[in-house]
């Protein structure tokens, strides 16, 4: 489970994601020209949904054409895998400048779960690239109405690293503050930008995975933002105790509910962090994990965590995207003198009280177990 050299230094990949007209598009032109961006490879559906026009140096191939920032643009109409695949054999080859980057352009009604499960787990891309960051893109003034009848905007939120709330000068500062206030109890980690015509910092919007190239380590308080729940809820200690593991119990943090309202699908979307005081076996959470992505998969809308394993030193770091999870990382070293595990859950129709005791009794399950073999 150790991360070598190989895997930090996988092209760091960031997708863009929102409701139809969110500004997606505009952002995109907006990041293209600034500086620091020249190595960057782009993946959009068609090249006439963005206006490449005064961007537009020269096209190296049918599908890929060179901008005037140095950037690379590439039009997809068919499957990511072979797209990012292309791509990667095309640098290999010099038959297209090195990039250090890629932004995928996802299209207004895409759920972006497919997207992140293919960066996970195709066998070539996992050793190429690397999911960064989820950007998504939020239309201030008809963002209200696209939560309320479309489930897909709900979704593109919920998994959202960074959230770009555009067009605020249109909706009005009220409008917009109650849309921002439903968006961070949707989604509490994710930092909240309020943007007009796409102008944003592009540092703003990268950087969010678990490596920080700049400082060549691995960043998990960034990553995982769990202080972020703590002003979404109260604390609620587990008193189901085991006799024989008297000292465990957990933690949660969580979203704030909202009034039922059958327009409201974030109504079914929670948010919440669980936390466990004594270290978890891996053989429980290995266990719970298959369980719950075979039976509940479609309801763990992300999932991410840095684990304190029994028998060993340094944390383990894990990512999921629904039934997907990604491969664990060991860490080099706790990132404080918290030792606690800590998961971060954002989920559909699937509360943390059945999490947390599921976990909770596997856990202490495999503790007694591996107690009665020791004794034998």
């Amino acid at each position: 489970m150790a991360i070598s050299n190989e895997q930090v230094e996988r092209v760091a990949t960031t997708v863009i994601t929102g409701f139809l007209g969110s500004g997606k598009t505009t952002l995109l032109n907006v990041l293209l020209t600034q500086d620091g961006m020249d190595k960057t490879a782009v993946l959009i559906n068609e090249f006439g949904d963005i206006g490449l026009d005064h961007l537009l140096v020269r096209e190296i191939s049918e599908d890929v054409v060179l901008l005037n920032s140095g950037c690379i643009c590439c039009s997809v109409r068919g499957d990511l895998i072979s797209g990012l695949r292309d791509l990667f054999v095309k640098r290999t080859r010099g038959e297209i400048p090195q990039f250090d980057r890629v932004i995928i352009e996802t299209t207004g009604l895409a759920d972006p779960a497919p997207i992140l499960h293919t960066l996970m787990t195709d066998p070539l891309l996992t050793t190429k690239f690397r999911l960064d960051s989820v950007v998504t893109t939020v239309d201030a003034v008809n963002g209200a109405h696209q939560l309320d009848h479309h489930p897909e905007s709900v979704k593109q939120a919920a998994v959202a690293d960074r959230i770009l709330l555009t067009k605020a000068d249109l909706a009005g500062e009220t409008h917009s503050n109650t849309l921002a206030t439903r968006l961070r109890a949707l989604n509490p980690a994710a930092p909240i930008y309020p943007v007009h015509n796409g102008d944003i910092a592009a540092d703003k919007l990268f950087n969010a995975g678990l490596y920080d190239p700049t400082t060549k380590s691995m960043d998990v308080q960034k990553w995982l933002r769990d202080e972020a729940y703590d002003h979404h809820g109260e604390e609620v200690h587990d008193h189901t105790h085991n006799h024989k593991h008297d000292h465990d119990h957990s933690h949660e943090h969580h979203g704030h509910s909202h009034a039922n309202d059958v327009n409201r699908h974030d109504d079914h979307i929670q948010s919440f962090c669980i936390t466990f005081d004594d270290p978890i076996h891996w053989d429980a959470f290995v266990t719970w994990a298959e369980i719950f992505t075979q039976m509940r998969g479609e309801s763990l809308l992300r999932v991410k965590g840095i684990l304190n394993l029994v028998g060993e030193d340094a944390p383990v770091a894990i990512h999921a995207v629904q039934h997907i999870f990604h491969p664990p990382a060991s860490l080099p070293a706790w990132p404080s003198d918290d030792h606690r595990s800590k998961i971060v859950f954002i989920t559909k129709d699937l509360g943390p009280q059945i999490i947390r005791e599921s976990l909770y009794h596997l856990n202490a399950a495999v503790a007694e177990t591996a107690e009665n073999g020791s004794s034998d």
